[in-house]
């Protein structure tokens, strides 16, 4: 039997929802969905795993920043939904590198490089989140630039 794309599980996963009457879970699907057949709209074509993967990143980044204003604003309760939300999709991505994970990685391309300055920067980060991309891992990319900028600077 062959593997189902991203958004045949998603799918599938908002039929379960669904007859459990899970509402949170079936909302938070529903609007996975609708963001994938959008992107493909706009694409013209079916969508990979790997173009449903940046459609849910980008989904998770905008709910953290939500978080974050939710937070500062005092409404805990609508930042505790998104956070709620930001697990249910990172279920769909391949696992999330850790910390000490982007740290190593960023030392190995650093050393691969020779010895890059702080200018190399944005070379660095290009490489190191490509080797992150190959290895099927998710990254956040503002914790990469942090590690990269930590490294440089030393």
């Amino acid at each position: 039997m062959a593997s189902m794309t991203l958004s045949e599980q998603i799918q599938k996963d908002i039929v379960a929802a669904m007859k459990a009457r899970e509402e949170q879970k079936l909302s938070t699907l529903r609007m996975v969905k609708s963001a994938l057949k959008n992107r493909e709209i706009e694409k013209m074509a079916p969508l990979d795993d790997k173009e449903s993967q940046q459609v849910l990143s980008t989904l998770i980044k905008q709910r953290k920043e939500s978080v974050e204003q939710f937070t500062k604003g005092g409404r805990q309760e609508t930042a505790d939904k998104e956070a709620a939300e930001i697990v249910l999709i990172e279920t769909y991505l391949p696992k999330a590198a850790g910390e000490a994970e982007i740290t190593a990685g960023v030392a190995a391309v650093i050393a691969e490089m020779g010895s890059p300055t702080i200018k190399d920067m944005g070379t660095v980060m290009k490489n190191v989140m490509a080797r992150f991309a190959a290895a099927g891992q998710r990254v956040d990319g503002k914790v990469v630039s942090e590690a990269v900028k930590a490294a440089l600077s030393k």
